[in-house]
C-alpha cells in the first residue's frame, strides 16, 4: 500500500478493511507533533496511532493526545523525532497503539509500539491487539455467596513469605529509594516463582537504564527462564509517550494469558518511572499541574493501570509485583501516595539496612500488607508473624537505651527479647540466587514451612546460646 505521498505504508499497520486517511506535519517540538488533516476527512480520535516516516526513511508512531481545532491534533511521538520534516505525509491508522500478541512473544522483547527490541526479526504472532481497553465492570452474581478462598502464593524469600504474603491476583510494591535493591528483590521474585510454580511471566521495563534490562535478558537466557518470559521495555533513552504506553503494553501482554486461564506474574519495573513519563507528557501539552507539582491526572492515571491487574472466575489471575522508586526517600511524595492507596502490600526497602548489609534490606515495621490474616495464611503462620514483628518494635524502642547504656544494664526479660529480635533481623537475611556473584554465596530458596519453624524456635529460644551473627546470611535455620 502507498500513501498519498508515494510512501510505502505497511500493511499490518491497518485493520482489515480500513482505508486510512492522511495528512501532513505542521510542527515538530521535540517529542510533540502537530498533524494537519483536511477538514473535509474524519479527523483521528484520542489515542489512535498515526504512522510517518523520518527523512532517513525510519518509522515514527504518533499517538494522537488532543484536538487544537479542525483538522490539526496535537501527537506525542513513541519514538525520536529527528529527521522528520515539516508537510511530510502522515497516515492515521484509525485505531489505538497495537502491538503483536500471541506465544510469539514468549522469549522476546519489544517497546510501546510492537517493534521488536532484540533483533530477533518478525513476531510469529497471529494478530496485534490495541493496547488500550475499556476496564471490565464488576459482574455482580446475586445467587452465588461468599468468595472463593485467596491462593497463597509461595516465593522462597523469607520476609516476604512470612511477613508480606502474596496471594493470586493480588498487587505487592517494592518501595525505596536508589540502590536499596528494587530490582534484585523483583529478579529473585522471577527466579523463584518461575521455576517453583512454572507459570508464565511478562516484565515490563519502565523508564529504567538500559544496561538493566541487558542484565535481565542475558540472566534469564542463562537461568533458561527466557522461554517462560515477555517483555516489553520502554527504557529512559527513549520519548516519554513511549515510557508511559509500555506500561499498557505488558498489561495487554499479562491479559492475554490470562484469557487462556493461566496464573500471570506481571513484573513492573519502576512504576514512578510511567508517573514521571506521565508528567513530562502533561507539560508538552501545556496542561497546568496541580499542586503538587504532578499532572493534574496523577490518581487517574495510576488506577486506570491498576484496575486492569485482576484474577478473573473460573481460573486464572494476574499477580502484580511493582518497583516505585521513592524520590529523596520521602514516603510521603504524592506520587508515592497515589500507588499506596492501590497495593494489597507494600514492602519498603531500608537504606540504613543496606548500609548495615542487611540483605534483603526490608525494614519491617514501615511495610505492611491486608494479606496477613489468619483466613488467608491459618492461624499458626499469623501468630508467628505477629510474635516476630513485636519483637522488631521492642528491638526498635531499645536500641537507642542500648546505645546510650549498654545491653547489661537492661531487664532480664528485655535483654533475651532484644537478643532474640537480633537473631530475626540476621535469621530474615537470605543469599539471592541473582546476587551469587556479588556475594559469592550460593543462593537458597527457603519454604514457608522451614520460615516458619525457624521463627518458632528463635522466638522460643532454643538458640538462645548461639550468637546472632551466625544467623546472617543462611537459608535454613540449623539444626539443634
Amino acid at each position: 500500500m502507498e500513501n498519498k505521498a508515494g510512501q510505502n505504508v505497511v500493511e499490518e499497520d491497518f485493520p482489515a478493511g480500513v482505508v486510512p486517511n492522511t495528512g501532513r506535519i505542521a510542527a515538530v517540538q521535540g517529542p510533540v507533533v502537530d498533524v494537519r488533516f483536511p477538514q473535509d476527512e474524519e479527523a483521528p480520535a484520542v489515542f489512535d496511532c498515526i504512522i510517518t516516516h523520518a527523512f532517513d526513511g525510519r518509522k515514527v508512531t504518533l499517538q494522537a493526545a488532543e484536538h487544537l481545532g479542525p483538522g490539526l491534533v496535537r501527537c506525542i511521538s513513541f519514538h525520536e523525532t529527528l529527521n522528520l520534516q515539516l508537510g511530510a505525509s502522515c497516515t492515521n491508522t484509525r485505531r489505538p497503539n497495537a502491538v503483536p500478541m500471541g506465544d510469539g512473544c514468549f522469549a522476546r522483547v519489544m517497546d510501546a509500539s510492537g517493534k521488536p527490541l532484540d533483533e530477533g526479526g518478525p513476531y510469529q504472532c497471529p494478530e496485534k491487539v490495541p493496547i488500550r481497553k475499556p476496564v471490565v465492570q464488576l459482574n455482580f452474581d446475586l445467587k452465588k455467596k461468599g468468595r472463593e478462598v485467596p491462593e497463597l502464593l509461595e516465593t522462597g524469600i523469607k520476609y516476604i513469605d512470612l511477613l508480606y504474603p502474596m496471594i493470586k491476583g493480588s498487587k505487592t510494591g517494592v518501595l525505596g529509594g536508589a540502590g536499596c535493591g528494587k530490582t534484585v528483590v523483583i529478579l529473585e521474585l522471577i527466579n523463584n516463582i518461575v521455576k517453583a510454580h512454572g507459570g508464565a511471566c511478562v516484565f515490563t521495563g519502565i523508564g529504567e537504564r538500559i544496561r538493566e534490562g541487558n542484565e535481565l535478558y542475558y540472566e534469564l537466557e542463562e537461568s533458561h527462564l527466557l522461554s517462560k518470559v515477555m517483555l516489553a521495555f520502554g527504557q529512559m533513552d527513549q520519548p516519554p509517550g513511549a515510557r508511559a504506553e509500555v506500561v499498557n503494553a505488558g498489561l495487554t501482554m499479562a491479559e492475554y494469558l490470562l484469557d487462556k486461564n493461566k496464573d500471570v506474574l506481571l513484573f513492573m519495573d519502576n512504576l514512578y518511572r510511567f508517573i514521571q513519563a506521565g508528567q513530562e507528557v502533561s507539560t508538552l501539552l501545556g496542561r497546568v499541574p496541580a499542586e503538587t507539582g504532578y499532572q493534574p491526572t496523577l490518581a487517574s492515571e495510576v488506577n486506570t493501570v491498576q484496575e486492569r491487574i485482576r484474577s478473573v472466575e473460573g481460573g486464572g489471575s494476574i499477580t502484580a509485583m511493582q518497583a516505585v522508586y521513592v524520590p529523596a526517600d520521602d514516603m510521603t511524595d504524592p506520587a508515592v501516595v497515589s500507588i499506596f492507596a492501590t497495593l494489597d502490600g507494600v514492602v519498603v526497602l531500608s537504606r540504613d539496612l543496606v548500609q548495615r548489609g542487611m540483605y534483603p534490606a526490608i525494614d519491617p515495621l514501615q511495610s505492611s500488607c491486608t494479606n496477613l490474616d489468619t483466613n488467608v495464611v491459618g492461624r499458626r503462620h499469623y501468630e508467628v508473624s505477629q510474635q516476630v514483628i513485636q519483637h522488631f518494635n521492642k528491638h526498635n524502642s531499645l536500641k537507642r537505651i542500648v546505645a546510650v547504656i549498654g545491653l547489661e544494664e537492661l531487664s532480664k526479660d528485655d535483654q533475651k527479647i532484644y537478643k532474640r529480635a537480633e537473631k530475626l533481623y540476621n535469621f530474615m537475611t537470605q543469599p539471592f540466587t541473582v546476587s551469587e556473584v556479588f556475594t559469592g554465596k550460593k543462593g537458597e530458596y527457603v519454604p514457608l514451612e522451614d520460615n516458619i519453624i525457624g521463627c518458632e524456635r528463635i522466638l522460643r529460644g532454643d538458640y538462645d546460646h548461639i550468637e546472632a551473627q551466625d544467623f546472617y546470611m543462611i537459608g535454613k535455620a540449623p539444626r539443634i
